[in-house]
């Protein structure tokens, strides 16, 4: 497949050169924990002669508490928006009242559609079931049920949406093997649940395989969500560079941190065109904030990879090796565990004193790391989506509330047919109720009502609210309608189960 550039679209991708000047980086110090592993991780990276200006912005707990939603104020996005660049540590969402993730806030207000996380072994010093694990899990991070479209639809039933687009699947995916490309991985493996979701799992699979055809040096193979996760915990080493949705990603991700030693030493990177994010996966830890005893390693390794986007990669690759040295020598936080005959528990604060000492030495368990001299390409593709030859409407779903039997609503539904459109098919949950539904099937009160052209023939779009005006009369309570087109003669609409 070729991908269509726009040469204007290139002057809004933002390269960050290192001309040996400080490069500015917005620093949010977070909740819980936040505060004392990010002065750790700040004193580690100055010690090692990053060269940063700094611009400290508040976000989280306490923006939410007086009463901004989203997390984070405008003055602040504005700061974010100046750099293209952030440092983040974790933060707290309050449960409940309509309180916004911030983090999925600034990944779409910033677009940035990239959600990189690295997990590896470190064994034998920190114990793994795995010990050869190095996977790459490459997270789409705007769509699907991330979306956060949500709403209470009848007393029983409440809805999320779960949305995907062409475009989006093929930014991602484009990435994913670029970024094999770039880092001479061998391999760009899909996860997808395209045998239940046809339509949008179905487009994400279909994407990579048209994809994969313009990379035949790196290998590829689809797996489905459920097994493929299962493989990946029991097997890592089958897998190089993963590729998936926002939801599978999240999940994914977390999983591979654990299997590898920790979640605690996970950290991540979220890139687009304009702006890019750096920080832990693990959360932010109130239980024992304040302690000293935060393991900084997740927000540090996430300052290395941040080092290495902005090209001082001489100073990535020394906080790093002093990093695997430390832990060469046993001393690490309570929450990891080493098989070191002489390992000294300690806090945050002394680790990061540990590693400053470190600076410069080489690790002697580990595999000393070279400074990186590669950036990932991040592709622009053909935007808007290329438009069907036809488009053709053949019929509607309905969504109604009602709490009585099925006969009883479809007696009603089929009084307001008119001569073009005809009651099809009733579902509940998705199974098919009628016609000649299971009496045992449990029904809530929301149902899917699909009225079709009659004689299986395209219908004329003014019917549609000459139908819902007869259901008002029939005092049937309509909560949604969904059209049903056909995209160059293929049902853009999923049957029920057992249709």
């Amino acid at each position: 497949m070729n991908v269509q550039l726009n040469p204007k679209d290139l002057s809004n991708l933002r390269l960050i050169v290192n001309d040996g000047n400080p490069t500015p980086v917005v620093v949010a110090e977070g909740d819980g924990i936040g505060p004392e592993i990010m002065n750790a991780c700040l004193r580690i990276l100055e010690a090692a002669g990053a060269k940063l200006e700094i611009r400290r912005i508040a976000i989280g707990e306490q923006e939410y508490h007086k009463g901004i939603t989203s997390g984070i104020t405008n003055d602040a996005m504005n700061i974010v928006r100046s750099t293209g660049l952030l440092y983040k540590a974790p933060i707290t969402t309050p449960q409940g009242g309509g309180y916004k993730s911030l983090n999925v806030t600034l990944r779409k207000t910033f677009s940035m559609f990239a959600n990189v996380r690295p997990s590896y072994s470190l064994s034998p010093i920190v114990p793994s079931v795995h010990q050869n694990m190095d996977v790459v899990i490459i997270r789409e991070n705007e769509e699907d049920l991330y979306a956060g479209i949500e709403h209470r639809q009848t007393d029983e039933v409440y809805q999320c949406l779960k949305l995907v687009s062409r475009s989006g699947c093929e930014r991602i995916i484009r990435y994913a093997f670029e970024y094999a490309r770039a880092h001479g991985r061998k391999k760009v493996s899909c996860f997808s649940k395209d045998n239940i979701m046809k339509l949008t799992d179905g487009i994400f699979h279909k994407v990579f395989d048209e994809v994969k055809s313009d990379y035949p040096e790196i290998n590829s193979d689809h797996w489905i969500i459920d097994i493929g996760t299962a493989r990946l915990a029991a097997r890592p080493g089958d897998f190089d560079v993963i590729v998936t949705g926002n939801l599978y990603g999240d999940i994914l991700s977390d999983i591979a941190s654990e299997i590898s030693g920790s979640v605690g030493i996970g950290a991540s990177y979220n890139k687009g065109y304009d702006c890019a994010m750096f920080e832990a996966v693990h959360g932010s830890a109130p239980d024992i904030a304040g302690k000293n005893l935060a393991n900084p390693s997740g927000l540090l390794l996430a300052g290395v990879m941040m080092m290495d986007h902005i090209g001082q990669h001489d100073v990535a690759a020394k906080v790093h090796n002093a990093w695997l040295k430390t832990l060469d020598d046993g001393i690490h936080t309570p929450d990891l565990k080493v098989s070191h005959l002489n390992e000294r528990v300690v806090g945050t604060a002394e680790f990061a004193d540990a590693v400053i000492k470190r600076l410069g030495e080489e690790p002697r368990g580990f595999k000393t790391i070279e400074p990186k001299r590669t950036q990932t390409h991040l592709p622009l593709v053909a935007y808007p989506d290329k438009k069907s030859d036809s488009k053709t409407l053949h019929g509607v779903d309905i969504f109604v509330h009602h709490a009585g039997h099925v006969t009883n609503l479809a007696d009603r539904l089929n009084r307001a047919c008119s001569g073009e459109v005809t009651l099809k098919m009733i579902s509940n949950r998705g199974v098919k109720v009628w016609p000649n539904g299971e009496a045992s099937t449990l029904c809530s009160d929301h149902w899917r009502c699909r009225f079709m052209g009659s004689n299986d023939r395209s219908i004329d779009p003014r019917c549609i609210p000459q139908l819902m005006a007869t259901l008002l009369a029939e005092e049937v309570d309509v909560i949604k309608t969904e059209n049903l087109y056909n995209f160059d003669g293929i049902p853009g609409y999923s049957l029920a189960q057992g249709q």
